[in-house]
């Protein structure tokens, strides 16, 4: 079955459930974890419920269903699940709630077996790979009162058309490529997520050209290598068609950047081994795409970098900065990076510090190493203890934080466009919205402005966000 007769078997099962919704109206709630990848999963997987006549709540215990969708990046996850799941125990023996998770955690065998041995009173299992057919699984379940798994280990398909409910009417986020093919020693999503494969040209095209119809602003590019957009497809003999001559990630970003409507243009992630300068060009000369770019550095320590598989070293790494500093006006950077990967030396973790010393991130995403069941870091000698992980983490935070009231102030005195979100949440008579480099700034205004790009007087600095006057 090809995959658009595939959602044409999922629309009609979407009915089904709503049928047997009619005259009720269900509930359900939904967790997500991890990435930006994995909520715009969740935007489907919402689409999908509603359109089977579900509304979404935030209290488990007025659910008809319960939705997880996971992560397995991060031992915490997997903590956080299983403690879920035993909350959900007692609504599951009192009203029969159907419990279903999905996601990147599915995808490992030591969790579904525990989740089967440990929690058997969980309804539905599914994959990354299987995440189209929720409708079909839900409806079996309902009907049939059994439980299903549904989890395959081949590389899934891309499958259009899905319905989605998104967070928000002002920025949107556009998966236009799945899975990965560079095998970090210390990641999991390969082998969760499969191979890279990359969303057709006219369905990312069509997808945004609607999204600014309906008035978004932004948007965001998802992948977990966006900038090798399309080269599994070429090194395959795989040719799209020709749409408005995209055929690389640097010529999307110049289609992306013609359409009328959208004001800003963001991504995440791209890999240094394949910024490429097309795409470094594309970036300075499209308008809306935002000049801040996030650009993973994982270790500053080049032996470290080789042995997590990262294909660059520290000196390519800053040769990188350097000429995206060059060549993009008003560049700034934000990065992540990995505390206490296995047999990491002090000096090493200081190689570290210097880059980022050097390069003086704009935003950092600090992780303390966790082991992952099924990479090749699991598996090394000279695990880190903990204690000092969490020492060197320290440091690096400190760091960065010192960092950040410098980057901060060089804000103060100058007026940025802001794209105004809505109200602050911390403070209902202040606005927040975004600079073009991500920092979040508070002001007084009226709520006409919300989804409008203005500027803004930078008055003051405050760590975590700037303030703002009109």
């Amino acid at each position: 079955m090809d995959t658009a007769n595939e959602v044409k078997l999922q629309e009609q099962y979407i009915e089904k459930v709503k049928k047997i919704n009619q005259n009720k109206i269900p509930k359900y709630t939904i967790l997500t974890m991890g990435c930006q990848l994995n909520e715009n999963d969740s935007e489907k997987l919402c689409g999908m419920l509603e359109n089977m006549g579900y509304i979404q709540t935030q209290d488990s215990k007025e659910a008809d269903l319960a939705l997880f969708n996971t992560c397995c990046v991060r031992e915490n996850a997997e903590d956080k699940l299983f403690g879920k799941l035993g909350e959900l125990k007692r609504l599951k023996e009192e009203r029969g709630i159907i419990i279903a998770i999905g996601g990147c955690m599915m995808q490992e065998k030591h969790i579904t077996d525990k989740i089967k041995q440990s929690y058997p009173f969980v309804d539905i299992l599914f994959g990354t790979h299987t995440l189209h057919k929720f409708p079909e699984n839900l409806y079996k379940t309902i009907e049939e009162k059994k439980k299903l798994e549904d989890i395959i280990d081949i590389n899934g398909e891309i499958y259009e058309g899905l319905p989605i409910k998104r967070e928000g009417n002002i920025k949107a986020s556009v998966t236009i490529m799945n899975g990965c093919n560079n095998f970090c020693s210390y990641c999991i999503v390969p082998y969760v997520r499969g191979r890279e494969r990359s969303r057709m040209p006219k369905d990312i095209i069509y997808e945004i050209e609607d999204l600014a119809k309906q008035g978004y602003q932004e948007i965001t590019l998802l992948g977990q290598n966006v900038n090798s957009y399309l080269r599994a497809e070429h090194e395959k003999g795989i040719n799209f068609g020709d749409k408005e001559g995209i055929h690389s990630f640097a010529t999307l970003l110049k289609a992306i950047n013609k359409i009328d409507g959208i004001k800003r243009i963001r991504f995440v992630s791209p890999h240094p081994k394949d910024f490429t300068e097309d795409v470094i060009e594309a970036i300075a000369s499209c308008n809306k795409v935002c000049k801040l770019v996030h650009l993973p550095l994982q270790s500053g320590n080049s032996k470290v970098l080789k042995e997590m598989n990262r294909k660059y070293t520290k000196e390519q790494y800053l040769a990188l900065v350097k000429q995206m500093k060059e060549k993009i006006p008003n560049l700034t950077l934000s990065t992540d990076i990995i505390v206490g990967f296995p047999g990491e030396t002090e000096k090493e973790f200081e190689d570290t510090l210097d880059v980022v010393r050097q390069v003086k991130f704009e935003q950092v995403y600090m992780f303390i190493y966790s082991r992952r069941v099924g990479t090749p870091g699991d598996k090394m000698e000279n695990q880190i203890p903990e204690e000092q992980k969490h020492k060197r983490f320290d440091r690096l935070k400190a760091l960065v934080e010192s960092q950040m009231q410098e980057n901060n102030q060089k804000y103060v005195g100058t007026v940025q466009k802001v794209l105004v979100e809505g109200e602050s949440k911390n403070n209902k008579d202040l606005l927040t919205g975004r600079t073009d480099s991500n920092k979040v700034v508070i002001f007084e205004g009226s709520e006409d402005l919300i989804g409008k790009i203005i500027d803004l007087k930078i008055i003051s600095e405050h760590m975590w966000y700037l303030k703002g006057e009109m």
